[in-house]
């Protein structure tokens, strides 16, 4: 709203300085700056008042013993990440752009699929929460209208089925007819991955604030003509306006992470995993960058993967032995390394690294072709 004001004001007045305001890399400064002050100032009040309705975290008999400490540890922090996403968009933000239209409209989707998870879970003490089927549906029903928006939109027309492929140069891979189903496919699988990283302090949100630096930049080059020719890449009018989004999910990531780090004050809960995972999927689809997902987002890529090689292996071996085995000590990968006797805080960290490690490969991949 504010990027409208200004800019009527500009075209209408023409006062100096004002001018600045239409300029990408100053908006999305304002955007990362506005939701890391609104993350933690509303930060400490919404973890007050999920105390004092004792909206928190219920203990796991099938997680690690280390955690059951953390049973009461106020949840549903997921709140304060949107929170200081949407509002910080909403003011700087081109809102009639189609790019920001979709990933807004993604995200509080999520969030609200999330949300009704977290509420069934910890507020009316169902077990499981939200019926895995139903989460399914929910994450479903968004990647299709994303992907149908996108294949079908004149916005999109000469690119939309297309993907940049990774470290070939002039090489787009076209989904066709596939397409819409893959679009389903990434939002529900990026969405689930975020959410399983999400068990240790500082874990997914860091991760997912690191990953986010990188699609920034993406972001930029997709939606400038001179970049965009220089790398060899598809050039998409318009996609740079989400470097405001992703600004946001930064200064908003990092303002959550000053609560959730070890020892965390608030857990963001599926509210906030389920919709940063999303997220991440919609940007990748956005910028035709969907085959850099396992290697841009490899941390959520190895512990989503860890998960699926557990129940098989142990599905094979039980009907083969008669008893189930286990490859890892405990899936997602994360609870390994803590069974295996690593601090919480050094997982988590390194973790980190792998992921700055895989951001600096995804880069490189624009010019190693």
């Amino acid at each position: 709203m504010l990027y409208y004001l200004f800019e009527y004001i500009n075209k209408t007045f023409n006062p100096p300085g004002f001018d600045i305001f239409r300029f990408l890399t100053f908006r999305s400064a304002l955007a990362a700056i506005t939701s890391l002050w609104l993350s933690l100032y509303f930060g400490p009040k919404i973890i007050k008042l999920l105390q004092k309705h004792q909206i928190g975290e219920a203990k796991k008999a099938d997680g690690p013993k280390s955690h059951w400490a953390k049973a009461g540890t106020p949840t549903m922090g997921g709140l304060i990440v949107v929170l200081s996403i949407v509002v910080p968009v909403i003011l700087w933000g081109d809102i009639k752009s189609i790019y920001i239209i979709l990933i807004l409209v993604g995200t509080l989707w999520l969030c609200g699929v999330g949300f009704l998870d977290d509420y069934l879970k910890v507020i009316k003490k169902f077990p499981n929460g939200l019926i895995g089927r139903y989460k399914l549906l929910g994450q479903f029903i968004i990647g299709a209208v994303i992907g149908t928006t996108i294949y079908f939109s004149s916005e999109f027309n000469g690119v939309a089925t297309l993907t940049t492929v990774p470290f070939l140069k002039n090489v787009n891979l076209d989904f066709s007819y596939l397409y819409i189903p893959l679009v389903i496919f990434i939002v529900m699988a990026t969405s689930n991955a975020v959410n399983l990283t999400d068990g240790l302090d500082g874990l997914a949100i860091g991760v997912t604030t690191i990953v986010m630096l990188a699609l920034a930049i993406i972001c930029y080059v997709s939606g400038n003509a001179i970049y965009s020719k220089y790398l060899n890449i598809i050039y998409l009018p318009g996609s740079g306006e989400l470097t405001v989004f992703i600004a946001a999910v930064i200064g908003a990531g990092l303002g959550f992470l000053w609560f959730n780090f070890y020892p965390a004050q608030v857990f963001m809960g599926d509210t906030g995993s389920l919709a940063l995972g999303g997220a991440f999927g919609i940007l990748a689809v956005l910028v035709k960058k969907e085959l850099l997902i396992p290697i841009l987002g490899a941390v959520f890529f190895m512990e989503t993967i860890s998960v699926i090689i557990q129940r098989l292996y142990f599905k094979y071996t039980k009907k083969k032995y008669g008893e189930g085995r286990r490859i890892f000590k405990m899936a997602p990968l994360h609870h390994h390394y803590e069974m295996a006797g690593l601090p919480e805080p050094k997982i988590v960290m390194r973790f980190y690294i792998v992921t700055i490690i895989f951001v600096i490969v995804s880069l490189a991949s624009f010019k190693l072709r």
